[in-house]
């Protein structure tokens, strides 16, 4: 049986899952679709309960697997076809090319402070921009460029400023072809698409943003510099409203709990009244699951020490005034069944979680798939990582939903099931 894993997803539990066996010996494989491991835990500002810096905890991580020598790193890159021969796997990956050497590149940002093309950086959720050569944050690891060939203008600036001659427009696809004896899937989440609650307004009314969205606005490296602000106008916002399980109930809904929603806004709620003390903020909500160790205490702190509002109730719509570009909301209380209309400048979407890859995936290797397109795993609470396939395990979101702290758990036990399994 070959040593090596293979790790797909290089977010915090692909990331911990490739240190673990990397650290007992064993080669790691990471492979990861985006040009920078770092995963969703990279776009985030503050973790809940204890509103701990993100990136202090991440950073780290995603430099140590950058460095390790049992780590080889396949950013940029897609498994395309995964088969069964005897006890091991052939793998066959795809690599994009980044148009830029990733071995030469020193990510100096030369050539992005000349490059004369600008477009929505989806790093911070289109709010702020990047240019046609970037790398989506600055502690990307590998911290190599990545040219975008659909905005660029091919005038090669970039080629001719490259101190280190990186730039390559020559570059191919490349196809890697890989033998292990083990599988990690940690395939991470998307968010909900909110355009699809059209009563909601998102994509139409400025002021109505996701969760994740206003996440980039509270960080310092955000496109804001940290600082909340209407994007009709650039003013402070004074008075905001918070809506609950957005694409999990109702219409367009997915039928399960995402476990986070609550949690995310109650934390993003908390830094808003940091910034902005006098601030108004209401989180209207169905149900308030509290999952984990100080959760419910971070719950009624918000409450009584913040002064947050929690309303349980139903929202219908949201109507913008054309002139202020206010927000006026509709809901139906649910304990009383009593209408609700209130203004706020400023209205965040709280949206689901939606496994990233299963059904793609599904495609290249068949692994049993359950309800809400989660993989299926031999029994959740006494064997947890072990799936329909034999030797393949799956940590994280991919699996269900769940917040870091229980990703980086559950990718320490498939670590150490597949290092079982490589030892033999």
């Amino acid at each position: 049986m070959s040593k090596a894993a293979l790790v797909i997803g290089g977010g915090i539990a692909g990331i911990q899952a490739s240190l673990e066996l990397a650290n007992q010996g064993f080669r790691v494989y990471l492979v990861e679709k985006n040009s920078s491991i770092g995963g969703r835990m990279a776009q985030l500002d503050k973790t809940f309960p204890k509103l701990e810096c993100a990136a202090c905890f991440l950073t780290p991580k995603m430099l140590a697997a950058g460095r390790h020598p049992n780590i080889k790193l396949l950013t940029y890159s897609e498994v395309k076809e995964i088969r069964r021969e005897g006890k091991n796997f052939q793998v066959k990956i795809n690599r994009k090319p980044r148009y830029v050497d990733e071995n030469k590149c020193v990510g100096c940002g030369v050539c992005a402070r000349f490059c004369p093309v600008e477009a929505p950086n989806d790093f911070d959720v289109r709010i702020g921009v990047r240019n046609a050569i970037h790398v989506p944050f600055p502690q990307a690891v590998p911290l190599a460029y990545t040219i975008d060939r659909e905005q660029c203008l091919q005038c090669e600036l970039c080629q001719n400023l490259c101190p280190v001659g990186a730039i390559d427009f020559k570059q191919k696809p490349e196809e890697t072809e890989i033998e292990v004896g083990a599988i990690i899937v940690a395939t991470g989440f998307d968010l909900f698409d909110a355009s699809k609650r059209e009563e909601f307004g998102y994509g139409r009314y400025d002021n109505v943003l996701t969760g994740l969205a206003l996440e980039r606005l509270l960080c310092s490296a955000g496109p804001t510099g940290g600082r909340v602000v209407r994007r009709s106008d650039g003013k402070i916002p004074r008075k905001i409203a918070f809506i609950q399980c957005v694409g999990l109930k109702g219409k367009s809904g997915r039928l399960y709990c995402s476990k986070l929603c609550c949690m995310y806004a109650t934390k993003e709620a908390a830094l808003i009244k940091k910034q902005v003390p006098n601030v108004d903020v209401t989180i209207y909500y169905n149900d308030m699951p509290e999952f984990g160790k100080g959760f419910e205490e971070f719950h009624q702190k918000a409450r009584s020490e913040l002064g947050i509002k929690y309303v349980r109730a139903e929202v219908s719509r949201i109507v913008e005034n054309p002139v202020t570009h206010n927000l006026h909301l509709y809901a139906r209380n649910i304990a009383f069944g009593d209408p609700i209309k209130a203004e706020f400048d400023m209205v965040v979407l709280s949206t689901g979680l939606i496994p990233t890859a299963a059904k793609e995936f599904e495609k290249n290797f068949p692994l049993k798939i359950g309800e809400g397109d989660f993989f299926v795993t031999a029994n959740p609470k006494v064997d947890p990582v072990s799936t329909s396939v034999e030797d393949v395990f799956v940590a994280g979101v991919a699996e269900g939903p769940k917040d870091i702290a229980e990703s980086i758990e559950q990718a320490t036990l498939a670590a150490n099931k597949a290092a079982a399994i490589l030892k033999e």
